[in-house]
Formats: structure tokens, C-alpha cells, sequence
């Protein structure tokens, strides 16, 4: 008997209130009979569980049922506060309270051994408060009018309908339904000014996940960056794309999106970093560089 299976029983029919004795065979992979025996055995330690008769029928908890500190390990408990604790960094202000509640309820004291600050440096208040509205408006499914910039330098005004705030790779990102383009897309917070939260609500869809990572062409890269610049290196590339040079130069062997970012990004390097492949982004930076030596030299 699987002391695991026992519990996602559990917890299957807090989510849902009941379910049949088939439905939980079908979902984990056992017989009728197994979850029969796993019934009994919830039963006898203790949890209120019985069988309702007739057409909706099946498998239920007392309507009262709490399940019990006892259930949860202390480490559990102890990963349960550490999560808690770093999801009140995203600005979600009940975070210290229920981490306070459960606390009480676990007789445990939270360790302050983990701090997380998804704010830029010195922009702290913006970042924080701009996180706070839109976790109001997709909490509240409303929508918001905003200024945009994107990656080609236009900058337009949206009137979007927030669905999910997103982190990666370093960023926030807001998905959303675009009413002007009248498709979902996704918008990196950085980029955005001028937030406004609406008094219009809507009615909230699934933001259509993409089954593999976005359709985006990407091109193989080989750069030299020079010692002095090795801590931005670290921060920016995973360490299985770095190999260190003699004199304490390192080649990145990487692959990276094609887009107007792309040479912006290679030339905030200056020239600490030198492209190696491909020959036509050497040119392309060159021809950038050239650009931008006219423009001050006189």
C-alpha cells in the first residue's frame, strides 16, 4: 500500500468533495479494489470518509473535515513557510500574515534564512507597486490600459486583459488578451508605463500555453569576451556554455534569438566582447558601430 497514494486520495476528494471509487482507480492506475483497500485504510486512521448511494453518488468527507497539522512532516511544514515566505517578495501582502497563521498552527517559527527581491535596484517602489496593481487586475479580472514598447521601438497605447503574471529568466512578464490586436500576447513588465487599472471586468480565459517553447528563430553564436567582463558572463550565460581561455579571456558558445535586442544587447559589451560566428553579425555590429562613431564624432 502506497502511503503516497493515500494521500493524493485525500487530498482529491478535499479539492473535489467526492469522486467514484472507478474514477480514482482510472486516475491512479490501480484497481477498484486496491482504492477499496485504501479507503479502509484512510478510514481506520482516523479520517471521516464514507460512500453516498445513488446517481451522484460516491466516495465523500465529512463536509467539516480539516486535515490535521498531524498529517504534514515538519519538513513539510518547514518547505511549506519557506514558500510562503518567498512568495510575499512578489509584493502579495497577505503573505506575512498567513505565514504568521500557519506558524501558530504548526508551533513552528519560520527561519529568516531565505530573502527574495524580484525589484531592480533602486526602483524598488515602482516595480513593487506596478506588481500590485496588476496582480490586482488579474486577481480581479479587470482590465488595464497601458503604454507599450516594444522590441522594434514602437510604442503604443493597449487596452489588455491580464490573465497571468509570468517570471523568467530574470523577468516578469504580464500574458494577457491584447483588444487591439484582438490576440494573446505577451508583455515584458519593464516595458510598461503609464498603467491605468479599469473599472471594466471580463470574463477570464486559459492563456493558450504553447506545447514547446515559442516558435522564435535562434542562431548559433560564438563570442570572446574579455576577463575584465567575466562577472557579467556568469550572470548571463549558463556555465555549460563557457569555456575558459588562456590569459583568462572566455568563449561562450551559445545560441540566441534573432531580433533587434540581439545587437543592442552584443554592443552594451563594448568592446570587451568580440563575435567570432557568425561572420554577418561581426558586419551587422561593425556597420552598428561605424553608425554610432558618426553620430559623436562631431
Amino acid at each position: 500500500m502506497s502511503d503516497s497514494r493515500l494521500f493524493r486520495i485525500l487530498y482529491d476528494l478535499l479539492e473535489k468533495g467526492h469522486a467514484t471509487a472507478p474514477e480514482l482507480a482510472d486516475k491512479f492506475e490501480v484497481s477498484v479494489r486496491t482504492i477499496y483497500r485504501d479507503v479502509e485504510a484512510l478510514s481506520g486512521a482516523g479520517i471521516p470518509i464514507y460512500a453516498e448511494q445513488g446517481r451522484n453518488g460516491g466516495l465523500c468527507l465529512l463536509p467539516d473535515f480539516i486535515l490535521d497539522r498531524a498529517y504534514i512532516s515538519e519538513n513539510e511544514r518547514i518547505e511549506l513557510l519557506t514558500a510562503i515566505q518567498s512568495i510575499s517578495a512578489t509584493g502579495y501582502t497577505l503573505g506575512n500574515e498567513i505565514q504568521t497563521k500557519l506558524s501558530a498552527l504548526f508551533n513552528l517559527r519560520a527561519e529568516n534564512w531565505l530573502e527574495v527581491d524580484f525589484s531592480r535596484w533602486g526602483k524598488s517602489d515602482s516595480d513593487n507597486a506596478k506588481f500590485e496593481l496588476l496582480k490586482t487586475a488579474v486577481t480581479r479580472h479587470k482590465e488595464i490600459r497601458m503604454v507599450y514598447q516594444n522590441t522594434s521601438g514602437e510604442r503604443s497605447e493597449r487596452i489588455v486583459q491580464p490573465l497571468k503574471l509570468s517570471y523568467k529568466s530574470k523577468e516578469w512578464y504580464l500574458k494577457a488578451f491584447c483588444l487591439k490586436k484582438q490576440d494573446f500576447r505577451i508583455f515584458k513588465l519593464n516595458r510598461i508605463s503609464g498603467l491605468e487599472l479599469s473599472e471594466q471586468t471580463f470574463e477570464p480565459g486559459t492563456y493558450p500555453e504553447p506545447e514547446s517553447s515559442p516558435q522564435q528563430e535562434y542562431m548559433h553564436i560564438v563570442l570572446l569576451f574579455a576577463k575584465e567582463i567575466a562577472y557579467r558572463v556568469y550572470d548571463e550565460f549558463d556555465e555549460s556554455e563557457i569555456k575558459y581561455q588562456s590569459g583568462g579571456k572566455l568563449l561562450v558558445d551559445t545560441r540566441m534569438p534573432v531580433d533587434t535586442w540581439l545587437s543592442g544587447y552584443l554592443l552594451s559589451f563594448g568592446t570587451l566582447v568580440e563575435v567570432m560566428e557568425p561572420e554577418h553579425l561581426r558586419e551587422h555590429l561593425a556597420a552598428r558601430a561605424k553608425a554610432i562613431y558618426e553620430l559623436y564624432k562631431t
